[in-house]
C-alpha cells in the first residue's frame, strides 16, 4: 500500500517502512506525527482513491527518527562594474521521519497481532535489595598530602647541581 502526502508545500508518496526527509516538523526523536493531507491512496492491483483535493478520514503515521539540518547553500549577488557584492548563506531545517502506517480510515493500527502478543504472566515481585549505600569519604582523603618545597640557599642549589654534572661527565 502506498500514500501520497503533502507537507512542507510538498508532495511524498511513501509506503510502510519508508525513510523520508521533508522540512521541519514538530516532534522529538521517537514521538509520532500523523499526516492527515493525504492526496491519494493506492493498493496493488487496485485502483487509487484520489481526493480533491485531500481524502477524507485517511491518514499516515510516521515516528520522528532525527531533527537535523540540510547542506549550507551559499547565496550570493554581484552586479558587474557597479562594486555591488552579497554573500549569504542559508541552512533548512530538516526532520528525518520513518513511516510506521498508513490508514484510508484515519485509525492506527495496533503495532502487535494477537498471535505476536506476549502471553500475560503474572510477575513475582521483587524484593528490594538489602545492601547499604557506600560511605561517603571526604574529599580531603582522597588527596594525596603534596610534598612540601625545599628552601634552598643559592650555595645549596649550587652544591647540589655539581656532583650532578659531575656524575653525567663521569659517565660518558
Amino acid at each position: 500500500m502506498f500514500a501520497v502526502i503533502k507537507t512542507g508545500g510538498k508532495q511524498y508518496r511513501v509506503t510502510k517502512d519508508d525513510m523520508i526527509v521533508v522540512e521541519t516538523v514538530a516532534g522529538e526523536p521517537g514521538s509520532t506525527v500523523r499526516f492527515e493531507d493525504v492526496l491519494m491512496i493506492g493498493d496493488d492491483g487496485k485502483a487509487p482513491s484520489v481526493g480533491t483535493p485531500f481524502l477524507e478520514q485517511a491518514a499516515v503515521f510516521a515516528e520522528v527518527v532525527q531533527q537535523t539540518r540540510g547542506d549550507k547553500i551559499i547565496v550570493f549577488k554581484k552586479k558587474r562594474r557597479k562594486g555591488y557584492r552579497r554573500k549569504h548563506g542559508h541552512r533548512q531545517a530538516l526532520t528525518v521521519l520513518r513511516i510506521t502506517a498508513i490508514s484510508p480510515t484515519g485509525r492506527k493500527a495496533d503495532t502487535k497481532s494477537k498471535t505476536e502478543a506476549e502471553p500475560k504472566t503474572e510477575a513475582k515481585p521483587k524484593k528490594p535489595a538489602t545492601k547499604a549505600p557506600a560511605a561517603k569519604t571526604d574529599a580531603k582523603r582522597k588527596t594525596a598530602a603534596k610534598p612540601q618545597a625545599k628552601k634552598e640557599t643559592k650555595a645549596g642549589k649550587g652544591a647540589a647541581k655539581a656532583p650532578a654534572k659531575a656524575s653525567a661527565r663521569s659517565k660518558e
